[in-house]
C-alpha cells in the first residue's frame, strides 16, 4: 500500500491560519492565500490535501465551503476536517467536493450519533482521535475527555474504517511525532493516519515504521521546512 502524505490547509475566515489553544492564528505563509498554498502542494506532487475549516471547529459554523470547492477543483482528493460532528456537516463537505471527511473527536461524546454517522457514510469517514496525556481530548468548540482504549474498542466494533490520530501537544511544535501513540492506535487493527509534530522525512519514516498508512503535515509543509517532493515519493 502506498504511504500517503497529506499537507494540511488550515483556513479561518477564508485565509490560512495555524492552530493555537485559544483559536486560529493568521498565517503569513503564501501571503495567507489557501489556494496558492494548495496549488504549490499539488505542483509538488500532492495527491491528497487535508483541508481544515477552523471556523467550523472553533465557532460551529462552516464558513469556507467555497475554498473546499476551489481546492478540490485543482485536482487533488480532499480530506475535509474541522470539528465535524454531525451527519449534516459531513454531507455538506462531501457536496462541496471532499472525497472523505474526518469525524471530529468532539463527535465521540455521543456514541449513538457517531456510530450512525459512520454507518451512513462508511469508508468516506475517517474518525479523528485527538490524544493528550493518553486520553482523547478534542480541540475546538466541542471538548471531550474520553478513555482511549475503550473508545477505540467501540469505534472498531461499530465499523470504523480508519483513524486520524493526532498528538495534541505536538501540533505546530515541529518536535517529532508521538510514535508510541501511533503504534497504540495501529493495534486497533484499522488503517491509521498520523498527525502532530511531523517536521522531517525521518519523522514520516518513523510513523510509517510504526504502522501508519499515511500522515498529515501542517506547519512543516506550510513554511517550506520539508521537501514535499521527497515526502510524496515515500513508499
Amino acid at each position: 500500500m502506498r504511504f500517503e502524505v497529506l499537507p494540511a490547509i488550515d483556513v479561518a475566515d477564508g485565509r490560512l491560519a495555524t492552530y493555537a489553544p485559544q483559536g486560529p492564528v493568521p498565517s503569513g505563509a503564501f501571503r495567507g492565500d489557501p489556494i496558492a498554498a494548495a496549488r504549490s502542494h499539488v505542483d509538488a506532487g500532492a495527491r491528497w490535501l487535508h483541508v481544515v475549516d477552523m471556523d467550523l471547529a472553533f465557532h460551529g459554523e462552516a464558513r469556507n465551503l467555497d475554498l473546499v470547492r476551489a481546492i478540490a477543483a485543482l485536482g487533488p482528493a480532499v480530506q475535509a476536517s474541522g470539528g465535524i460532528a454531525r451527519s449534516d456537516d459531513v454531507q455538506v463537505m462531501l457536496d462541496a467536493g471532499a472525497r472523505r471527511v474526518v469525524l471530529g473527536s468532539g463527535a465521540l461524546a455521543d456514541e449513538a450519533s457517531a456510530l450512525e454517522t459512520m454507518r451512513r457514510f462508511a469508508d468516506r469517514i475517517v474518525v479523528g482521535v485527538e490524544v493528550d496525556e493518553g486520553r482523547i481530548r478534542s480541540r475546538g468548540a466541542a471538548p471531550v475527555d474520553l478513555p482511549l482504549a475503550e473508545t477505540l474498542g467501540w469505534l472498531v466494533a461499530g465499523g470504523a474504517h480508519a483513524f486520524l490520530v493526532t498528538g495534541v501537544s505536538r501540533v505546530g511544535a515541529l518536535s517529532g511525532p508521538d510514535v508510541a501513540l501511533v503504534k497504540r492506535v495501529v493495534r486497533a487493527g484499522k488503517p491509521v493516519l498520523a498527525a502532530g509534530g511531523i517536521a522531517t522525512i525521518d519523522d514520516l519514516r518513523a510513523v510509517r515504521r510504526a504502522g501508519a498508512v499515511g500522515a498529515v503535515i501542517g506547519r512543516a509543509a506550510l513554511e517550506g521546512d520539508i521537501d514535499l517532493t521527497a515526502a510524496f515519493a515515500l513508499r
